[in-house]
């Protein structure tokens, strides 16, 4: 009994010591703090509240009985959704346009930055990188009327080549130019991360492989690739997580009937049979399966991420 006694008033001292120093911590740092807290605000107001309307998928949700006043539902919605052959498409076409994207546009920041690393005229740097930002400043509604007169069948670049029919309007070239256009509005803004990560890089490592011999190519492949792979295998994870959210912005913009087959995606499929028709159920169960998908392909890659030796996320 004694000894329980001594073992109780020991973790009540260290808990008053943990307590004290935390307090004292907050104190001396209490600037930084108040720093943090509209970040935070944000993120509890904006991301973590709404999540509790996440039982909207399995109420038959009315706006006369709010949230709390409709019935429950069960798995209602998502038979429905997973019944639905327009799902199937919507699924399919995110699915592939996400892909083209992760093959094509996740490398080219990192290509960017490679090259702009290796530019050593500062001035002629600063001006390519503010051409190759700019775009990302803009929003898709404004890109999208550029994108549509620049691609006009009687005025724009499809005229003057003598192209038949705009890509806005063809099927088998919607697809590629929904790929190029969000490689030339966000490769620059991509770039800032890896450039970060290359200015990281110890300068011996350089020194000490050009005194043995090595050129420029071998520089990039043996110091600068492996040096900031781990930030490239981070943001791969991150954009893995998101595969089944492929811009909702810019497709909504330029997208139409004609190519409804191979541009309506999950988002747009939401939007337009959820949103627009009423149906906040259907649209949250959705929602709730993007998100539960993107969780595991989180999960998968993080842990095979581990597997090859690097860091992960967490």
């Amino acid at each position: 009994m004694h000894h329980t006694a001594v073992m109780r008033e020991s973790k009540r001292n260290l808990t008053r010591l943990l307590f004290r120093h935390n307090w004292n911590e907050l104190r001396k740092h209490k600037y930084y703090f108040v720093l943090l807290l509209p970040g935070l605000l944000y993120f509890l107001l904006f991301h973590y509240w709404p999540m509790a309307g996440v039982a909207i998928a399995f109420k038959d949700f009315r706006l006369l009985d709010g949230m709390m006043g409709s019935p429950w539902a069960g798995l209602k919605w998502f038979r429905i959704l997973l019944d639905s052959p327009d799902f199937w498409i919507a699924l399919k076409n995110t699915a592939v346009i996400s892909l083209y994207k992760l093959l094509f546009n996740f490398p080219a920041p990192v290509v960017l930055a490679l090259l702009l690393n290796e530019v050593y005229r500062a001035a002629f740097k600063r001006v390519v990188q503010t051409i190759v930002y700019f775009p990302h400043f803009l929003s898709w509604v404004i890109l999208g009327g550029i994108l549509v007169s620049l691609f006009s069948n009687n005025t724009g670049v499809t005229a003057m080549i003598g192209l038949a029919t705009s890509p806005l309007m063809d099927p088998a070239k919607f697809r590629g130019l929904l790929v190029l256009t969000e490689m030339w509005k966000e490769i620059g803004w991509g770039t800032i991360i890896y450039l970060a990560a290359i200015s990281g890089i110890n300068p011996e490592l350089y020194e000490a492989a050009r005194m043995d011999g090595a050129n420029r190519y071998q520089l990039i492949r043996h110091i600068t690739i492996p040096s900031i792979a781990s930030t490239i295998v981070i943001m791969l994870i991150l954009r893995t997580g998101q595969i089944l959210h492929v811009g909702f912005d810019q497709i909504y913009v330029l997208y139409n009937p004609l190519v409804f087959d191979v541009a309506d995606v999950l988002d747009t499929y939401v939007y337009r049979v959820g949103i627009t028709m009423g149906r906040y159920s259907f649209a949250t169960a959705a929602g709730l399966f993007q998100s539960l998908v993107g969780l595991l392909l989180l999960l998968l890659t993080n842990s095979a991420a581990k597997k090859m030796g690097e860091r992960g996320i967490w």
